[in-house]
């Protein structure tokens, strides 16, 4: 190859073809460093036909500078990349800098110094080496990295080295991970366990492409039953990828994955060291045969990592909206999780008590193969639900927790059993006011009300994180002592809890008090170890945690998810509350759930009441076909925005003016966003509803590619959305 076409790292450029110098080794995935202008520029070999480029002719073409010593992207991650880009309507280069998740290790292996603790205790401190000794305990990593962690200058950390308070430790970039055992501590299943492990296991040893939906009820022990096939594919030097939804989740699965298989598996999130980042990047590219990466757990992104030999890909909790990212490359991982299966000629398992109803749907069509796990594991019972209608069971004044369900709190307590409640709202309240003249407080930079944190004694955009102390007086008339708070969070959920029971020891649990896999596995101990009565949480709770003593649920607000435009409300209100619903009564003692709404007539409310999922998902079904919803129609949103409101709107308008009049096509807008100005951005937005035969993608890039738009504006598509906002 004397000429190669790049996938460089800069959008606006496109495609790139360059000369090959002589002696240089290159070929399709190869990563190489070129120049461009006086820059250098990372790019990825693409085979020359697969993507159009400008015809420049051979003598004008400049120079690679470098192949870096990386394996080349493999064929199936290279066509998986393609078939995001070309889905989602997104630039290959940002899909394919997904698969390059650590620049750092593009140089190769090598040593690196990092810092930790000596353990010497000086007679007098600065506050800011106090601080730091106290957030650095048990903490290795380099100065950068270990001064954001204690918030502190990198001089003082420096100066602490100079002092003899921090040690340097050289580490191996490519130390070897412990290598896990798929016949240690071995399960005792259930007969329908074993049946769904050794189709899994089958599945493995096929190598070959087999989409399955593991259906099991809250506690039926589905992921005992893949962690079977995970030791299959372990001993057959295949690598696993396991995708969870949430961080707060990985603390619980890794610890289940130890007692499996006697170590940890490798992780991959946002939260990671760059040093382990590295690390783990390195070891992925190896593949078990070499002594890389067997099992990989980690986040969406986890999804486009190079992997030398991929033989298995788990979705766990696969219906949770969080794995939609809603910015940059807008990718749905558990679709593209079953896509990159294909390529890679594996199974893919979707595990889930509450399938989302798209899945329901391929597995009803025979496309995916559904695998049921009809009962709890062990002869436990699933929860009696109740619902408490808030017409009737009011609460006190001042209170959000109705009288039956204070009573069966009280119960608990008595018997020395645990409780849950459950509110999708963080902070203390959602609304702040002023009595007196009626201000709000409200974001500066979005069209949201501040949320009041008591703890942290601040008011809180949840949109952007601007954030501003609560203030002493009204900012609009100056009264003193006039602000009240409207509504409940979690917070004043807890403080109400503590009142009616001060004897009872309570935990708060959402992403403000539990944001470190540390504060996560405290919480886990405690609860596990009873040392909690109550928890008070948001959806960080309702999934994953096994707690055999909690044998309460109150859902304080179930009506608040069906509030908005989000045309998923009623599938996401149920998949939340019965999953919230599935901690109680997970041991030997039976669980009680009280539902408080105020719609009790309400599908969804009736359908949880009779534990009746088939019929929710049923009346679901016909409502989404009658609507031309998916999985029966398509969705796409086209979102505006622009720093300045004329602009934004003029180019919404422009967009919405040029829409393509098609019979199996509908465009609804423009019109302001109901987040309309969002992190100072004004937004507006279209929403496409098209038949299943349109050629949405197709369609929508030749709309869109001929209008020009000022520099300031950005326009996003979002296929298959999941956010309304």
């Amino acid at each position: 190859m004397n000429r190669v076409r790049l996938i460089v790292f800069n959008a606006a450029l496109g495609i790139l073809d360059y000369r090959v110098p002589e002696g240089m080794q290159v070929e399709p995935g190869s990563v190489v460093i070129a120049p461009l202008g006086p820059r250098q520029v990372l790019g990825i070999v693409w085979e020359p036909e697969r993507l159009e480029a400008q015809d420049v002719p051979a003598e004008k073409l400049r120079g690679l500078l470098e192949a870096l010593p990386v394996p080349p992207l493999k064929s199936e991650l290279r066509r998986l990349i393609e078939w995001t880009a070309d889905y989602y309507c997104a630039s290959l280069s940002s899909v394919a800098r997904m698969a390059l998740g650590s620049m750092a290790a593009l140089r190769g292996g090598g040593t690196t110094t990092e810092y930790r603790l000596t353990g010497l205790e000086p007679s007098r401190l600065t506050p800011q080496r106090a601080a730091a000794m106290d957030a650095l305990q048990h903490e290795q990593a380099s100065i950068r990295e270990l001064a954001e962690l204690a918030s502190v200058s990198e001089g003082v950390l420096r100066g602490m080295v100079g002092a003899g308070l921090l040690e340097p430790v050289t580490v191996d970039l490519d130390r070897p991970y412990p290598a896990a055992n798929p016949n240690h501590n071995a399960p005792a299943l259930s007969d329908d366990q074993r049946r769904a492990a050794d189709t899994f296991v089958e599945a493995v040893n096929a190598d070959a492409f087999a989409p399955f939906l593991l259906d099991g009820v809250t506690g039926s022990g589905k992921t005992e039953t893949y962690f079977e096939a995970v030791a299959a594919a372990i001993a057959a030097n295949k690598q696993v990828l396991v995708l969870l939804p949430e961080i707060a989740l990985t603390e619980n699965f890794l610890r289940r994955f130890e007692d499996r298989f006697g170590v940890a598996p490798i992780q991959w999130h946002s939260s990671l060291k760059s040093s382990e980042r590295r690390r783990a990047w390195r070891a992925i590219v190896k593949g078990p045969a070499n002594g890389g990466a067997q099992v990989v757990v980690g986040a969406r992104s986890a999804l486009f990592l190079p992997y030398a030999r991929l033989g298995l890909i788990i979705v766990d909790e696969a219906h949770e909206v969080s794995f939609k990212q809603d910015e940059g490359v807008r990718y749905n991982a558990r679709d593209v999780a079953v896509i990159r299966a294909r390529f890679e000629k594996a199974p893919v398992i979707l595990a889930s008590a509450t399938p989302a109803l798209e899945s329901m749907q391929l597995a009803e069509a025979g496309i995916y193969r559904k695998i049921e796990l009809p009962a709890r594991f062990g002869g436990a019972q699933l929860p009696d639900i109740q619902i408490l209608d808030l017409r009737k069971d009011v609460p006190d004044r001042g209170r959000w927790i109705a009288g039956p369900l204070v009573e069966q709190m009280k119960l608990r307590l008595e018997r020395g059993e645990q409780s849950l409640l459950f509110l999708n709202r963080r902070g203390y309240a959602p609304l702040t006011l002023c009595r007196n003249c009626g201000h709000r407080f409200q974001c500066k930079h979005c069209t949201a009300w501040l949320v009041e944190h008591r703890f942290s004694r601040r008011l809180a955009c949840h949109h952007c994180g601007h954030e501003e102390p609560v203030p002493e007086a009204c900012p609009e008339c100056g009264a003193n002592d006039c602000l009240v708070a409207c509504g409940p969070g979690v917070e004043r959920i807890a403080d109400e809890v503590a009142e009616l029971f001060p004897e009872a020891r309570v935990a708060l649990v959402t992403s403000d008090t539990m944001n470190t896999p540390e504060a996560i596995a405290e919480f886990v101990e405690k609860a596990e170890g009873k040392a909690i009565d109550v928890i008070v949480g948001t959806q960080l709770v309702t999934k994953g945690y096994h707690f055999p003593d909690l044998t309460l649920v109150g859902v304080i607000d179930a009506d608040l998810g069906l509030e908005g435009g989000d045309l998923r409300a009623a599938e996401r209100t149920y998949q939340q509350v019965a999953q919230v619903a599935g901690r109680a009564g997970r041991g030997e003692k039976p669980g009680e759930v009280l539902i408080q709404t105020r719609h009790p007539e309400a599908p969804v409310i009736a359908a949880l009441a009779a534990g009746d999922r088939d019929a929710f998902y049923t009346a679901e079904t016909e409502a989404r076909r009658d609507a031309g919803a998916p999985p029966f129609g398509r969705w796409a949103a086209i979102i505006v925005s622009s720093e300045d409101l004329a602009e934004a709107r003029d180019a919404a308008r422009a967009i919405g003016g040029t829409a393509p009049d098609l019979p199996d096509m509908l465009v609804l807008g423009p019109a302001p966003a109901p987040l309309s100005l969002l992190r100072g951005r004004h937004r507006f937005r279209l929403l496409i509803n098209a038949r299943r035969s349109a050629e949405l993608q197709k369609i929508v890039r030749a709309w869109l590619s001929p209008l020009q738009f000022p520099r300031g504006v950005r326009v996003h598509v979002d296929v298959d959305p999941y956010s309304f906002v």
